[in-house]
């Protein structure tokens, strides 16, 4: 199976920064979204879309969470944006060790964008996004074959040395009683 190509949909969200106007309805919609259960709370801290704001020099950079990664990366690039200096990880869409940006508040766990998967039109930041900075889009791509069982195998036993065994078949338990 190896070698072979098959193609997938790719979901993205285009942001058009000039059109941004800080309003930071994506991050209340998304948090609610989230909420448990839907629609109960609104905490922008558990909004898996953020906005980076300067409103003194009418800036406003709408960034969503993407994968996690489990090191701190080696990046220290600067950006000047209107006269004003940003570091790197402004702008980076991974929850990692170093910051507590896509965090979920309570737990630390990291936070993914889902697309909303499930909803009814595309994702809700932009839906309700009434400035049209949030543009949903999906493309064909050509990818590698999908994980074989043998990648699962190697995941779940990274997983059992990381947490032990005994924490795996628990977690395991409590997640099959949801589902």
């Amino acid at each position: 199976m190896t070698g072979e190509k098959k193609t997938k949909i790719v979901k993205t969200i285009r942001i058009d920064v000039d059109k941004c106007n800080g309003c930071r309805a994506c991050e209340v919609i998304c948090s609610a979204f989230h909420a448990e259960p839907k629609y109960s709370s609104n905490n922008p801290a558990r909004s898996r879309i953020r906005v980076i704001r300067d409103p003194l020099r009418d800036i406003y950079i709408p960034v969503y969470a993407g994968e996690y990664t489990v090191a701190e990366c080696a990046g220290r690039d600067k950006y000047i944006i209107d006269g004003k200096e940003y570091d790197e990880c402004a702008f980076c869409r991974a929850s990692c060790p170093s910051r507590d940006e896509f965090k979920e508040p309570d737990s630390g766990l990291p936070l993914k964008c889902d697309m909303c998967e499930g909803e009814e039109g595309g994702p809700l930041c932009v839906q309700w996004c009434l400035a049209e900075a949030l543009i949903y889009e999906e493309r064909e791509e050509e990818v590698e074959a999908e994980e074989t069982p043998e990648d699962l195998e190697i995941g779940l036993e990274s997983l059992a040395s990381k947490y032990g065994l005994q924490e795996l078949r628990e977690t395991l338990a409590r997640m099959s009683q949801k589902g």
